[in-house]
């Protein structure tokens, strides 16, 4: 008799020689079927029409040489179920019959099928990321600026656009390969311990100032701005380059004043909005703030599409400014067009004219260290709770907890909309009427004589 596998068979069936079922054993994974049923019939009639056929084949095999080849067929048992089996039937000696050995063909049929999902899925990330790579290129060749990216490692030029090479290769007359050259050797060689500076400050901060730098053996006017953004395997430098004859007309035309032009070189962010919040204004800070290139796409929009809370944040600060004509220390997060989320703080003030314009200044406050304040407040607050531990159970120092939170953000969002109600709410993501339960809860509900006035806003 063959050799039988030392795994344990999901189904062995015993036959006689004519093919009918004597014996049946199930494993224990498949415990949950009933096959005494099949006890005295032919082996071919459970198999369905289907797989009788194979069935037949199996037994007349084994008959004649021994042992049957593996086939595979989709077993009905007695309560319905369909499981796909691999069967095998081996003659015993003496004539004494037959055994069949069959084994569960589903776990291999669901690893398949889950195998092809996520080939599929694989194939359709691909596909994304070309697509996501295709618009990236046309982008970058695209783009009016000059822009080279540098690894920071050596110096090097990794990728250059058309602007790019057209502008480092103009002394030249040709259209060399800006990849693979130093960076620092197109640079003038007064001005590369600058740009070695600048290129720190990058590493260091994640952006620096524009400075004014000389190209090229003719020794153009160019300034340079520069960058980290992430790659793979690390980070590269982002370097942008805007001709200083230009810059200077651009400046002229666009700002039309000294003061004007100090703002645009503001290390802060800046913008000058209308009386509905629409940016009529912004410098180079505020643009690298949320991540867009080109300061045409900025004007016209409102600054309330990159504020963490787009309605409430903005609808916030003008309750504020129009209650007090300025305001400080307004906290928010700045969300970029590629995703990365800032935290900022707003300074802002509205001019006395006919024509209401806010000037609003945003600073990065993402690297500052945390001062006194608003923790060591909710820390003090809290103090209490942590000295019920042992006194308490659980839930009710939870409970408390909880509480002492959530009075904490209603008052610290009632004091940032100035009363105004509708603006609470909104900051909280609360209904008003969650908001005045809340109020009378916390016995917040007196803010002030012109609250009542404010909360109608």
């Amino acid at each position: 008799m063959a050799a039988l596998p030392t795994m344990q068979p999901d189904i062995t069936l015993l036959l006689d020689m004519e093919g009918v079922i004597r014996e049946a054993t199930l494993s224990p994974a498949m415990h949950g079927e009933s096959v005494d049923g099949w006890l005295g019939r032919p082996w071919i009639e459970i198999a369905g029409d289907m797989g009788g056929d194979k069935v037949k084949r199996m037994v007349d095999d084994a008959r004649a040489s021994g042992i049957s080849a593996f086939r595979q067929i989709n077993q009905r048992f007695p309560s319905g179920l369909e499981i796909p089996m691999e069967f095998t039937t081996v003659l015993l000696g003496g004539r004494a019959g037959m055994l069949v050995i069959g084994k569960n063909l589903q776990a291999v049929a669901e690893l398949q099928s889950r195998l092809i999902a996520a080939q599929q899925t694989m194939e359709r990330d691909y596909w994304k990321l070309r697509e996501i790579e295709t618009r990236y290129r046309l982008v970058f060749d695209a783009s009016d600026e000059a822009v080279v990216i540098v690894s920071p490692a050596n110096l090097r030029i990794v990728e250059a656009n058309r602007a790019a090479v057209e502008a480092l290769n103009s002394s030249r007359r040709c259209n060399e390969d800006l990849g693979g050259r130093e960076f620092l050797h197109e640079v003038a060689s007064e001005d590369r311990e600058a740009v070695r500076e600048m290129l720190n400050r990058v590493r260091e901060r994640g952006k620096a100032l524009s400075i004014l730098v000389h190209l090229g053996p003719d020794a153009k006017s160019w300034m340079l701005r520069g960058s980290l953004i992430a790659s793979d395997p690390g980070h590269v430098f982002l370097l942008q380059f805007t001709a200083a004859a230009n810059a200077g007309v651009e400046s002229e035309q666009t700002t039309g004043s000294t003061v004007e032009k100090l703002i645009d070189r503001l290390p802060d962010g800046f913008v000058a909005l209308d009386n509905t919040g629409i940016i009529r204004h912004a410098n180079q800070a505020f643009l690298d703030l949320i991540q867009i290139g080109a300061k045409g796409s900025a004007i016209g929009e409102s600054l309330g599409r990159w504020l963490w809370q787009p309605g409430a944040d903005l609808n916030a600060l003008f309750a504020n400014i129009q209650r007090h004509g300025t305001v400080r220390l307004f906290t928010t997060t700045i969300r970029g067009e590629l995703g990365t989320d800032t935290e900022i703080e707003i300074s802002a003030a509205q001019n006395d004219g006919d024509e209401k314009h806010v000037g609003v200044l945003l600073r990065n406050v993402a690297r500052r260290l945390p001062a006194y304040g608003e923790g060591d407040m909710l820390r003090g607050a809290l103090g209490p709770v942590s000295e019920q531990i042992g006194k308490s159970s659980l839930r009710k120092l939870v409970k408390n907890a909880v509480s002492i939170v959530e009075q904490h953000y209603v008052k610290q969002a009632l004091e940032l909309a100035g009363g105004n109600r509708t603006a609470t709410a909104e900051l909280l993501g609360l209904s008003r009427q969650s908001l005045y339960a809340k109020l009378n809860r916390y016995g917040l509900e007196d803010k002030g004589p012109d609250s009542e006035e404010i909360s109608e806003d």
